[in-house]
């Protein structure tokens, strides 16, 4: 008897989780377009909640008004001036594409010459031409893709504000559902709050550091344009690999064919002498202090969360492979660990 009420127990509890997965399956599909604005809440969220509990526990002010408040001020910090940067790159489109054949005339001229000169060939005409079309096609995309649109913004401080409002319940709530042990609950909060505080202030914070001392160099050498390349640098350097290069060695290589030479050759000691040092030492020193992001998870990551989410995969993509390798850890930390102590435990 007591068999059978387990066994009917059990087939309830597993037809109760097929329901809920279904749903779920099927809200994720219809709101899928809504992910990037969720994914900005939560990480505006993780950097405001601190300040949040604060003023409104400590300071006793009010919460609905202490939420808007700190989302103006997240307004103004932090998207206002993603805001100026992607206006400035969108009103330089067509200069950016006009140079876009600039720069495959340039590489034509220089690729000619160096074939001339070292009896070798680099690469076809028809590859350089297909080179040109793809950058002139890729731009409006580039910008285009940098935070979609205000509706996707509106939606983002939509949910803010309620997760700020109600972050005391929100948090508790997750502490009782989330079926793991309240240390590794804890952990599991402490590692997502230090993987999102060194994606979304760190990346950034490089790439404005790289853009700044760009700008910087762009000036003394006398770059055309040299805010807009600011604005190329900055974007750039957020992107794995190749980085900050997408911005100064198309620099060098248009100084070249223009019979530029010591620019060019200046623009290649100052990028990669100058402002890849600042990356390197930047992401050793600045990202190891506020999280201790392996350099193949940053490069991995942000290729993934580009495809999956657009601009901000730039943050969440590191963030999905950590926390992939995160939750390996606690998963053996919850089970199979216990499961080697209860062994041990029956054989002695």
């Amino acid at each position: 008897m007591n068999n059978n009420v387990i066994d009917q127990n059990r087939i309830r509890q597993v037809f109760f989780i097929i329901i809920i997965l279904l749903l779920g399956i099927v809200l994720s599909w219809q709101l899928y377009s809504f992910l990037p604005a969720l994914l900005g809440a939560i990480t505006l969220y993780i950097l405001l909640h601190g300040a949040m509990r604060y003023l409104t526990e400590k300071k006793n002010w009010r919460t609905g008004w202490t939420a808007v408040l700190l989302m103006l001020l997240s307004f103004i910090m932090i998207l206002l001036p993603i805001g100026l940067l992607v206006n400035l790159l969108s009103s330089k489109i067509s200069y950016a594409v006009q140079h876009s054949a600039e720069l495959v005339e340039a590489l034509k001229k220089l690729v000619s010459g160096t074939e001339q000169r070292f009896n070798i060939q680099i690469a076809s005409e028809a590859n350089i031409n297909k080179l040109g079309d793809f950058i002139a096609k890729s731009l409006p995309g580039i910008v285009g893709a940098t935070f979609n649109t205000l509706t996707t913004i509106f939606f983002m401080y939509f949910i803010l504000y309620f997760m700020l409002v109600n972050a005391r319940k929100m948090e508790d709530t997750l502490f009782e559902y989330i079926p793991l042990r309240d240390d590794n609950v804890s952990r599991l909060g402490k590692e997502i709050n230090l993987m999102v505080v060194s994606n979304a202030l760190g990346i950034p914070l490089i790439a404005f550091a790289q853009g700044l001392v760009g700008l910087i160099g762009y000036l003394v050498i006398g770059v055309k344009e040299p805010f807009f390349w600011f604005g190329v640098t900055c974007i750039a350097a957020m992107l794995p690999v190749v980085g900050a290069a997408l911005a100064y060695v198309p620099l060098a290589i248009l100084f070249f064919a223009n019979d530029q030479n010591w620019q060019g050759i200046a623009m290649l000691v100052f990028g990669f002498g100058i402002i890849g040092t600042i990356d390197n030492i930047l992401r050793f020193t600045l990202l190891k202090k506020l999280g201790n992001v392996h350099p193949l998870t940053t490069v991995f990551g942000v290729i993934i969360g580009l495809n999956l989410f657009g601009f901000i995969g730039l943050i969440f993509g590191p963030l999905l492979i950590s926390l992939f390798m995160l939750l390996l850890r606690i998963y053996s930390s919850e089970f199979v660990t216990r499961q080697r102590e209860v062994h041990r435990i029956m054989e002695n």
